[in-house]
């Protein structure tokens, strides 16, 4: 079961994912690595997922954080990066939260 996003400054994600990490947990770790069109949240915006779906941060205000988490779930069992992008036409952006098209592209890797 997920919890609801918790929104830190930057540099908490990290400490969070660390402290998971230092707790004995399995952790990954998403950073938007690039943006184009309208993007909730702006390249370096993070989102830490424990082996349980316990999160913190974000790398989209809400839009792709479930997709995200999933792809994350299965990199902290398979150990493989992944890029994963997110890209909306202008008629489909109002349907998953975008105030317009655009496209994020976002990087998740195990942090060991």
């Amino acid at each position: 079961m997920t919890n609801p996003t918790t929104t830190l400054p930057e540099d908490d994600i990290l400490a969070q994912a660390l402290n998971w990490k230092k707790d004995g947990r399995k952790v990954a770790l998403a950073t938007v690595i690039s943006t184009w069109g309208s993007a909730p949240r702006p390249a370096g915006s993070q989102l830490a997922i424990d082996e349980t779906g316990q999160m913190a941060g974000s790398v989209s205000g809400g839009c792709v954080e479930g997709a995200v988490i999933q792809e994350a779930l299965e990199i902290i069992k398979s150990g493989a990066p992944k890029t994963l992008e997110f890209g909306v036409s202008n008629d489909e952006a109002w349907e998953v939260g975008l105030a317009c098209g655009g496209k994020i592209n976002v990087f998740v890797e195990k942090l060991d």
